[in-house]
C-alpha cells in the first residue's frame, strides 16, 4: 500500500492504526466489565447486610445485640463502597484515555481518506467535549444531575445511606430519643453526599487536564 499523498503517514498507517483502534475498543470493554462487576459486588453486600440485619434484629428483638451487629457490619459496607467508589472513578479516567485514544486514530482515518469524515458519528477530536461526544453522545457539557444518574453517583448516594443508618444506629445505642435519632442520621448522611460530591468536583477537571489534547474541537463561529 503506498502512503496517502498529504498524509503524511506512512504505507502500513491504515493497519497498524486499526490494530490499534481493536486494542483500544478492548480495554474499553475490560474496564466496563469490571466497573459493573465491582459495582454489583458493593450492592450484593449491601443487600445481604440488610437481610442479615433483619435477621438479627428479630433475633435480639432489636436490642443492644442488634445495635452492636449493625455498628460491626455496616462501616464495612460503607468501606466496600467508598473503595468502590474510588475505583469506578479510576476505570473512568481509564476509559476517558481509551476514548481519546480512539478519537485520534479516527482523526487519522480522516487524514487518510478525508471524503469519510461525514460517515463518523463519533468524535475526531481528542479534548474533552470530543471525547464526551464520542463516549456519551453528548455535543455539550453533561447536565448537572449526570453525576447522580451515573453507576458512581448510584454508589455514592447508596453509600450516603449506609453512613446515616450507621450514624441512626449508634444513637439508637446512646438512647436518643426518634428525632434525634433521625436528625443524627440525616446529617451524617448529608456529609458523606457532600464530601463525595466535593470529591468528584476535584477528580473530574484532574482527569480532564490529564488527557491533553492534540487535536482539539474547532470552534462555533463567532465565538
Amino acid at each position: 500500500m503506498p502512503p496517502v499523498a498529504g498524509s503524511g503517514l506512512g504505507p502500513n498507517a491504515l493497519q497498524i492504526l486499526t490494530t490499534e483502534h481493536w486494542s483500544l475498543l478492548a480495554s474499553r470493554s475490560l474496564v466496563y466489565t469490571e466497573a459493573m462487576s465491582r459495582t454489583s459486588i458493593f450492592i450484593a453486600a449491601l443487600t445481604g447486610s440488610v437481610v442479615a440485619l433483619a435477621f438479627v434484629g428479630q433475633a435480639t428483638s432489636f436490642g443492644s445485640g442488634f445495635v452492636a451487629f449493625a455498628l460491626v457490619l455496616l462501616p464495612v459496607v460503607y468501606f466496600l463502597g467508598f473503595v468502590t467508589l474510588v475505583r469506578l472513578s479510576q476505570v473512568n479516567r481509564e476509559d476517558a484515555r481509551w476514548v481519546q485514544g480512539m478519537n485520534r486514530i479516527r482523526h487519522a482515518y480522516v487524514e487518510l481518506a478525508p471524503e469519510l469524515e461525514p460517515y463518523f458519528v463519533s468524535s475526531r477530536f481528542d479534548d474533552r467535549a470530543g471525547v464526551l461526544q464520542s463516549a456519551m453522545a453528548m455535543n455539550g457539557p453533561p447536565p448537572r444531575t449526570q453525576a447522580f444518574v451515573s453507576a458512581p453517583g448510584v454508589v455514592a448516594v447508596l453509600d450516603s445511606v449506609v453512613a446515616g443508618a450507621t450514624a441512626a444506629i449508634a444513637g439508637i445505642g446512646l438512647g436518643l430519643e426518634l428525632a434525634g435519632t433521625l436528625a443524627l442520621g440525616g446529617a451524617f448522611f448529608l456529609l458523606s453526599i457532600a464530601s463525595f460530591a466535593l470529591w468528584g468536583r476535584h477528580a473530574i477537571p484532574k482527569t480532564t487536564e490529564q488527557l491533553g489534547t492534540l487535536f482539539p474541537s474547532p470552534r462555533p463561529p463567532g465565538s
